[in-house]
């Protein structure tokens, strides 16, 4: 499997976490408690940091072996932070029932996501 096949295969693994993530955003819970929203969202959230993370490592193993600047490597950890808070910020606004937060939260989860499959 090429690199190329290993980020698009992680990124697909991604799709249907962020699809799910999107339907929560629109308010499509279903009648769910604050808090099995919340866990929902972590879920799928965590789903999609692990499937990004494993992206970034692939990303930094293949960089390894050719000329690679360190600075790259921060972005793209930076950039998983930025990711992992977001969905903190969107669990805690589904905790709290804050729908316009959550809504706000996820957006910027999804931008934040398209960012780093973005990155190659």
């Amino acid at each position: 499997m090429t690199f190329a096949d290993q980020v698009r295969d992680h990124k697909s693994r991604s799709e249907p976490r962020l699809v799910r993530l999107r339907l929560l955003a629109c308010g499509h819970t279903d009648g769910m408690l604050p808090w099995q929203v919340a866990a929902a969202v972590r879920e799928a959230a965590n789903g999609v940091i692990a499937e990004a993370e494993a992206a970034v490592l692939a990303t930094l193993t293949v960089s390894a072996g050719g000329t690679w600047d360190p600075g790259a490597e921060t972005f793209l950890w930076v950039r998983l932070s930025r990711l992992a808070c977001a969905a903190e910020e969107a669990v805690s606004a589904a905790r709290s029932a804050d729908i316009p937060c959550l809504r706000r939260h996820l957006l910027r989860f999804d931008t934040l996501a398209a960012a780093i499959w973005a990155v190659r």
